[in-house]
Parts: C-alpha cells; sequence; structure tokens
C-alpha cells in the first residue's frame, strides 16, 4: 500500500508538470493569433462607387501613399510643391511634374529614345480647375455616364499629385484614345515593359476595370520611386490594390 501510495503521488506531480506546460504553450501561443485576427480584419478593396471622401494620405508630402479614385478624393486646395517643367527632364515642355520625379523621367526618356521608342508628354500636372475643365469637356462629348468611365471628377485625379503623366509616342501626335490599343505601338509597348524599372507604374491596366475604376488608359502613368514600383511589378497587384492593402485597408482608415 505505501509503495502505491509513493506511484500515486508521483503521477500526480507528474500530471501538475505536464498541465503547466500546456498553459505556458497556450499563453506564449496567444500573440500570434491575436496577429492572424488583426490581418483577417483588413477590409477589402471597396467596389468602385462614386463619392467624395477625403483619402486617408491626403497631405501633398504623402504623393507615394494618396489613393485616388471614384471613391477617395484630395481637398481642392491640394497643390504640389516645386513643380518644374517636363523640359528638365529633356522631354517636350509645357507640362509641369514634381521635381521628385525629374532624374528618373529623364533616365526613362533617355533610354526609350536609345531603343528607338522615344516617348513625349501629352499631359502632367493639372490644377482642380484644369480636371473640372477635362472632365467637362468629356461631358458634353459623350455624356455623364460615359465620362465618369474615362475621365476622374475633380479632386480625384492622379494629375492633381504632380506624379502622374499621359505620355505620347514622340513620332506622333495621333490622340492617344485613336489607338485600337496604344501599348501596342513601339512607344507603349517599351513602356508597358521597361517604365516600371524607373519608377512609373502603368495605374489603369487592361481588363482590370473592376479594380481600377476606369477604363484602360495604357498611355497613364503614375510615378512611385524605383522601390515601390518593384515591389509592385514583383506582387502582380494593380496600383489600386497595392495602395489599399499596404496603406488603407485597416479599420481605422476612412
Amino acid at each position: 500500500m505505501r509503495n502505491e501510495g509513493r506511484d500515486t503521488g508521483t503521477m500526480r506531480r507528474r500530471y501538475a508538470t505536464l498541465l503547466a506546460l500546456c498553459v505556458l504553450q497556450v499563453t506564449a501561443a496567444q500573440p500570434a493569433l491575436g496577429a492572424v485576427r488583426t490581418v483577417t480584419a483588413a477590409r477589402a478593396l471597396p467596389e468602385c462607387r462614386y463619392d467624395d471622401v477625403r483619402t486617408r494620405y491626403h497631405e501633398p508630402s504623402e504623393w507615394r501613399r494618396t489613393l485616388l479614385d471614384t471613391f477617395y478624393k484630395i481637398p481642392s486646395s491640394y497643390v504640389p510643391g516645386s513643380l518644374v517643367s517636363t523640359e528638365r527632364a529633356s522631354l517636350n515642355g509645357g507640362y509641369r511634374i514634381r521635381r521628385a520625379v525629374i532624374e528618373d523621367l529623364e533616365a526613362l526618356a533617355r533610354t526609350a529614345r536609345a531603343a528607338g521608342a522615344g516617348v513625349a508628354v501629352q499631359s502632367a500636372y493639372r490644377s482642380f480647375a484644369t480636371q473640372k475643365r477635362v472632365f467637362q469637356s468629356w461631358v458634353d462629348q459623350i455624356g455623364y455616364e460615359e465620362a465618369l468611365k474615362v475621365s476622374a471628377r475633380p479632386g480625384h485625379s492622379e494629375h492633381r499629385l504632380g506624379t502622374a503623366i499621359d505620355f505620347r509616342s514622340a513620332k506622333s501626335t495621333r490622340a492617344l484614345w485613336d489607338y485600337d490599343d496604344w501599348a501596342t505601338t513601339e512607344s507603349g509597348r517599351w513602356m508597358k515593359q521597361h517604365a516600371w524599372r524607373y519608377g512609373w507604374l502603368m495605374t489603369y491596366t487592361n481588363g482590370d476595370k473592376s479594380e481600377t475604376c476606369y477604363s484602360y488608359e495604357p498611355w497613364h502613368y503614375r510615378y512611385f520611386g524605383r522601390e515601390t514600383t518593384a515591389a509592385v511589378h514583383e506582387s502582380g497587384m494593380t496600383v489600386r490594390r497595392y495602395l489599399w492593402e499596404t496603406y488603407h485597408s485597416d479599420p481605422v482608415a476612412p
């Protein structure tokens, strides 16, 4: 009986030790479980509905993170700093762009020319008033509902950031939308393949209107810098999805 009592006491001590270890393991796992819940709480990419909500990153200094679409906008008072002529990048003048993009823009233009696929600027920075006129011109041509598909309302255009350019072929002044697909031209094809290497991304890609919110525009590129464009290119995401998931999708975002 005394031997049995010793065996029973030993078993109880072993059981208590095992129970304590289990409690420690569960407690240690809690932070990881909390992290999973945080990730799954992120909101899905919004539908392309029309509204006028101020975007989360709306300061001129936050241009790399600013998400603009049919829903989110920047205020009418938004003015990017340090705008300079596109001539500074050895391109045609008459257009302005942020000074911060000039170095990579010049490198892009120089390399495209060397490849026999020279590009020129069709449009760059637009003020609130200019975008208002641009949008209204489309309304006058094709009606309001159709204009919404091909042009941004004032406040919603990436051109306001001072980091977006509509490119055209250097050898042609033909209207970009008159092509079946500008990306199949020599210049357009080069841009599609190589622009990301110089910090520029096509925002409104083909076949992704449910994500981009606008019709395909193979000439419209936005500058993010080489590090960010490499990350987006590697991810395979559209610009809008990348910005949403990287900077805007947490539950406290507007």
